[in-house]
């Protein structure tokens, strides 16, 4: 069995769809979802799910409060899906290449501190890309400079808002970060 944390620090729709695409499969658990925003929907989301969900301030991550929290549950994967902080060196050597993330950009580019959500499609828009699309990667130090293991493309036309951008983006993530997690973590039994 595979015991799989969701962080998630707003509104949790990808954190759902992942559970629901394993729903029904055998080997796969999602015991907790972590958030560091008491107010954020993905609470709810876990609610409906019927699955516990925490809220631990930035420093409960930093001084072990989480880790202890993993550690109960005998959590085996992190996936963060749509959350905003930085991991701490704490919960990356507690977990050495068993934490994944996904952006929504093609990382290199569009990555760093301030880069997620909007702010990422108003900048593909502002340099007027041409395509961009997800980056799932394994998650270390520095933001968004994992080693990555999946990208998807979706084309951007040159009359494209950030809001047309973002659907285009949301429907990569959700047909792919599933099926990318499964993927490795079949591989890696």
């Amino acid at each position: 069995m595979k015991k799989i944390a969701l962080l998630a620090s707003g509104s949790g729709s990808n954190a759902e769809n992942i559970v629901r695409y394993f729903s029904g499969k055998a080997g796969w658990e999602f015991p907790l979802i972590i958030s560091n925003t008491a107010d954020a929907y993905v609470h709810q989301r876990a609610k409906d799910l019927q699955i516990p969900s925490f809220t631990f301030p930035k420093n409960g991550f930093e001084n072990g409060d989480v880790l202890r929290l993993l550690q109960e549950y005998a959590i085996d994967w992190i996936v963060l899906a749509g959350f905003l902080l930085k991991v701490p060196a704490r919960l990356l050597q507690a977990y050495p290449g068993k934490i994944i993330n996904i952006h929504p950009a093609l990382l290199p580019k569009y990555g760093g501190k301030g880069m997620y959500g909007r702010y990422v499609h108003e900048a593909v828009v502002a340099h007027r890309e041409t395509e961009t699309g997800i980056t799932i990667h394994y998650v270390n130090e520095n933001y968004d400079e994992g080693q990555i293991i999946f990208q998807a493309r979706c084309e951007v036309l040159p009359a494209d808002t950030p809001d047309e951008v973002a659907a285009k983006v949301h429907d990569l993530e959700y047909r792919y970060f599933p099926k990318v997690i499964e993927k490795l973590l079949n591989r890696t039994e």
